[in-house]
């Protein structure tokens, strides 16, 4: 099943089903006014949404439209809680190799961190940041969004409460992470809004590239149109499941979580690329002893997209311009 929220004005948007193809979609407003509410009520309105994907896949639809991507929010406009993981390990052994850090995390512990929630952004709006000198970067990442999770779930029943799957880019602002890094009390100015692809799926979409907890897909990214990566989820060091399950040791998590993968990132770097500029310039580091890519600047593109076995895309795009704030 495939779900979307579009623009009615409102700070929740309204809900649609959106076709397999991406190219029809169909008012589900009668069943759930916004995701949010789908997801506090999933056990009853997610029969009813599959039965109009079905429809609408059948062309059988009453009311079907063609689904406009500049149109859509992103899938969860805002969240009542917003993680993100660095579960590729491979990313953060770069960074260190390149920077000299020395990071302590204990064996099978992952790293995780909150985040803003409250101010998600759409596939294909500009988006404003301050000063091309914040030295703007993106993360091309995958997220989980949760029903419930009672305090003490072990993975499996973390992973069989994962309602549906995101695609996003984690933009971040470099010039202000060694500072708030040093500070040791989270960030602040170093990552503001996150930008999401149109549409979230439930993890059946996926068929055999849903393995162990992971999206077992290439997400592809682009900048100003030129190849930039396409690493595989499938390297993703600790699964959604052991994710779920070290966040809600002491905690229960509500309908609603998001809980971000971290950058997708490969061992085999020379072939497919990165989906950061941090990651890429750090490789130059240790390749040339300088980094040589530069950061964002006013005016660039971007585009994300992961798409299954058949070519087709399972998301839809990102596809942004990064501008002046206030242009």
């Amino acid at each position: 099943m495939k779900l979307a929220t579009l623009k009615n004005g409102s700070p929740d948007g309204r809900l649609v089903v959106v076709a397999r193809d991406l190219g029809q979609a169909v008012d589900a407003t009668a069943i759930a006014p916004t995701m949010q509410r789908a997801l506090e009520n999933w056990d009853s309105c997610a029969p009813r949404l599959d039965a109009l994907y079905q429809a609408l896949n059948a062309e059988d639809a009453a009311g079907a439209f063609a689904f406009d991507p500049d149109q859509a929010m992103a899938p969860l406009p805002r969240a009542y809680q917003f993680v993100d993981a660095s579960a590729f390990l491979n990313h953060g052994n770069i960074m260190e190799r390149a920077f000299n850090l020395t990071v302590e995390v204990p064996a099978g512990v992952p790293i995780l961190i909150q985040r803003q929630a409250d101010d998600f952004r759409g596939p294909c709006d500009d988006y404003a940041f301050p000063s091309e000198a914040d030295n703007c970067d993106f993360e091309g990442e995958v997220a989980a969004i949760t029903g419930p999770i009672p305090m003490g779930s072990d993975p499996l029943r973390c992973e069989a409460s994962i309602r549906l799957l995101a695609l996003f880019n984690d933009v971040s602002m470099r010039a202000h992470l060694p500072r708030e890094m040093g500070m040791g009390f989270g960030f602040i100015q170093a990552k503001p809004a996150t930008v999401f692809a149109p549409v979230a799926v439930t993890p059946d979409e996926l068929s055999d590239a849903w393995q162990g907890g992971r999206v077992a897909l290439d997400l592809h990214v682009s900048r100003n149109g030129e190849w930039f990566g396409h690493p595989n989820g499938r390297e993703m060091d600790f699964s959604f499941g052991q994710l779920l399950a070290h966040l809600a040791y002491n905690r229960n998590l509500g309908a609603g979580t998001v809980l971000g993968t971290g950058t997708f990132s490969n061992r085999d770097h020379k072939v497919v690329g990165s989906s950061c500029l941090a990651e890429r310039r750090a490789l130059e580091v240790l390749e040339y002893g300088e980094p040589r890519t530069p950061f964002l600047r006013f005016g660039e593109r971007l585009r994300f997209e992961m798409r299954n076995a058949a070519g087709q895309s399972l998301f839809g795009a990102i596809d942004n311009r990064y501008v002046a704030a206030g242009e």
